[in-house]
């Protein structure tokens, strides 16, 4: 097995030196966790190498050095790098997934390279992934790769994770390619986010655009589930931690902090970019100082902005409004021996990093959003015993975590200005409380602990995915199932009608059985020793009408009522609904647009169908909570179905129906299929020795999985032939 990382930059760079190139490891987070990872599993990373080179000895050369280190480079022309990176990931995927609608300069060009760049990468991948190889993908570049890889190695194991935030669905909506996108992360096993707020977001986005159904954290795809979840990303944090420790940083953090005065320092450290907040985070400082006359000569602003995409208009206009912010504010409140902020636009190494972060006496990061940010996590971790305090955006992914600090509106200059304020005035013991409870938490949740949790998480996808496969009905299992099924002289067939024999329909009443449908029942029906019943959550009714002339059995409501040998026997006669529990079903649908409530003899249910995924999940809660009281006092049982609830008697249930049929004769062959909760509840009352097959999502009190309702009815054809 191997392990093959696939992300838009190889960790690398190339140098040359005296004639002859060198291939030198360059060490970044991801690349920090995954050599950590404790596997012997080989590690191989596919990407671009960040330059491009045209056939001859020098390109042979570079790629030998390459291969020797376990990188398959995938080279981009500047072309495909303007319109696939800067054009498709950068200026309509970055600005969207960071709520920055007004930057989307869309292009139907960019979609267009955006997707042949992935196909490259995806040819690149597939000359060295093999089927019990686990895929890693890497970040938003690459969204449609997990599917193409999946098409063209459907065993192997893949991972997605997505290191910016994933949108809310109604900006999601606006992009063309929404569904085509979605699509490409579920060819993903398991998609990660840093935060179940972006998870939550994701869920909703296939659960709209792709009509998925979604069961808390996972996704079904018939033959194969794709989990979500939350991985939060840290750092190397011994490595921050313990850098103070090393006498030369130590004595330059001296000389830097001399270099600065005696003045009180908060630091901000970002990469250049209109998400970042620098321009509302100068603003804020300003008002502070206008505010608090006192802090003047007292405090100083140390920002440092990293370059990057400046040739870029957007950006290259947000430098130029930085510069003039900190002109004007240097210039209206500078005197001769202070400087209000100290700007250096330029990247700083690992070094002068720590340096700034152990003498800042706060450390402001309020980014307008925020994928996680480690900046945070990085100053938290340098400090040490040193005090300090942290003023940190709500909307970074990273606020999650370190609750402790001052957690501020980035937007909301007031809110920044008293933060600073509080972060002033906080006394020295406070300080260090927070900080080591914040410490504890960086040090636990590390760059190391998140590749961990997420390969191992990977891994026990991997398991339900093959539990998963083991359990489908495909030719092995079906020539087991059809030899008990031949060998046996009395047969008991259970069914479930909704979702089983027929697809589910926006209206229940739409749900007619097809006179196909009927001919299988009647074939079923009319072979030797066969006994078939349709055990329904339908009323008596409904299944007389639609199914009352074929010569099988019926049970309705769960069997309330229940027809043999052409004769209806109840054991309810009709429910007389409490006006309570009425009041309650009609207020819920009332208030959920889509929602219907069907009124049967013995059960009450609210169907939920058509209903937004979130306020159904919410309004099933509130029904839910509702009812426990009234339906108690009533014997009554609530029992959530698919998209359904369901309020009856508590001794009515699929189960009993099950036992009941059992204990009236013997079989030497029973089969029970079904879709539904309470279809589970059948397959438990069993004996340990039926065949039940859950339709659809996969349960674990089938023995057998049937992925979706069309192979039900291809199922029987095939197993009376």
């Amino acid at each position: 097995m191997k392990i093959v990382i696939i992300a838009n930059r190889l960790p690398l760079k190339i140098v040359r030196e005296n004639d002859t190139y060198q291939v030198v490891p360059s060490a970044g987070g991801l690349t920090t966790g995954l050599d950590s990872l404790e596997t012997e599993a080989e590690k191989y990373w596919v990407g671009w190498p960040g330059m491009y080179l045209d056939e001859g000895p020098e390109k042979k050369e570079i790629d030998r050095l390459m291969k020797a280190q376990h990188y398959r480079p995938v080279y981009l022309t500047a072309d495909q790098i303007e319109k696939y990176y800067e054009g498709y990931s950068n200026t309509i995927l970055w600005p969207m997934c960071h709520y920055f609608s007004s930057y989307v300069q869309y292009e139907n060009k960019f979609w267009e390279m955006y997707r042949e760049v992935n196909e490259l990468f995806c040819r690149a991948a597939l000359e060295i992934i093999e089927p019990d190889d686990v895929v890693w993908v890497q970040d938003y570049h690459l969204m449609l790769l997990p599917q193409m890889i999946r098409e063209q190695v459907p065993d192997v194991s893949i991972g997605y994770f997505h290191h910016i935030p994933f949108p809310s669905y109604e900006l999601f909506r606006n992009l063309p390619e929404r569904a085509e996108l979605l699509r490409g992360l579920l060819g993903a096993d398991l998609v990660g986010f840093h935060t179940h707020s972006y998870m939550r977001h994701f869920i909703s986005a296939v659960f709209r655009v792709l009509k998925l159904d979604c069961v808390l954290d996972e996704i079904h795809l018939g033959r194969r589930v794709v989990y979500v979840n939350a991985f939060p990303m840290g750092i190397h944090y011994e490595k921050y931690h313990n850098a103070l420790l090393d006498g030369k940083i130590k004595k330059q953090a001296r000389a830097l902090k001399k270099s600065f005065g005696d003045c009180r320092l908060v630091l901000s450290v970002d990469r250049l970019d209109y998400s970042k907040g620098i321009l509302q985070r100068l603003k804020a400082f300003e008002e502070f100082l206008e505010h608090h006359p006192k802090y003047r000569k007292q405090v100083s602003l140390v920002m440092v902005v990293s370059p990057s995409r400046d040739h870029v208009a957007a950006y290259a206009g947000l430098k130029e409004d930085i510069d003039r912010t900190v002109g004007h504010l240097n210039g209206r409140f500078s005197t001769a021996d202070w400087r209000p902020v100290y700007y250096f636009y330029r990247s700083f190494g690992f070094d002068e990093l720590v340096q700034l972060y152990h003498i800042a006496d706060i450390a402001m990061v309020t980014p307008l959003r925020d994928g996680m940010n480690l900046v945070a996590k990085e100053y938290i971790a340098t400090k040490r015993k040193k005090p300090g305090v942290l003023i940190l955006s709500e909307m970074a992914g990273a606020s999650v975590e370190l609750s402790d600090a001052l957690i501020v509106n980035p937007t909301n200059a007031q809110d920044i200005e008293q933060a600073l304020v509080t972060a002033l005035e906080m006394p020295t013991s406070e300080q260090m409380r927070t900080l080591q409870n914040m410490q504890a938490v960086v040090a636990t949740q590390t760059v190391k602990q998140w590749a961990v949790d997420f390969v191992d998480d990977l891994m026990r996808v991997r398991k339900k995915n093959e539990a998963l496969q083991h359990k489908i009905v495909d030719r092995q299992n079906f020539e087991f199932i059809k030899q008990q099924y031949s060998e046996a002289k009395n047969r008991l067939i259970i069914l479930d009608y909704d979702g089983t024999l027929v697809p589910f329909h926006a209206d229940p009443k739409g749900a007619v059985p097809s006179r196909e449908l009927l001919k299988l029942l009647m074939l079923l029906s009319m072979q030797p020793g066969n006994r078939v019943v349709i055990s329904s959550g339908r009323d008596r009714h409904t299944l007389e009408a639609w199914l009352g002339r074929l010569p099988i059995d019926l049970a309705a409501e769960h069997g309330a009522s229940y027809k043999e040998q052409g004769m209806w026997h109840h054991k309810i006669r009709r429910t007389k609904w409490d006006k309570e529990i009425m009041d309650v079903v009609k207020r819920t649908m009332r208030r959920t647009p889509g929602s219907k409530i069907e009124e049967k003899d013995t059960a009450l249910v609210w169907h939920y169908r058509n209903v937004d995924t979130w306020l159904a999940d919410l309004r099933v809660t509130q029904l839910v909570n509702a009812l426990i009281a009234p339906c108690y006092r009533h014997n009554l049982q609530v029992m959530k179905g698919n998209k359904i609830v369901e309020i009856k008697p508590a001794d009515i249930s699929k189960g009993a129906e099950a036992k009941r049929l059992i204990d009236q004769a013997s079989y030497d062959c029973v089969i029970a299929i079904g879709d539904d909760t309470t279809d589970e509840e059948m397959f438990l009352a069993l004996p340990p020795d039926a065949i039940t097959i859950k339709v659809g999502q996969n349960s674990a009190a089938s023995k057998f999985n049937i992925p979706s309702q069309q192979q039900t009815i291809l199922f029987l054809n095939r197993l009376i032939k």
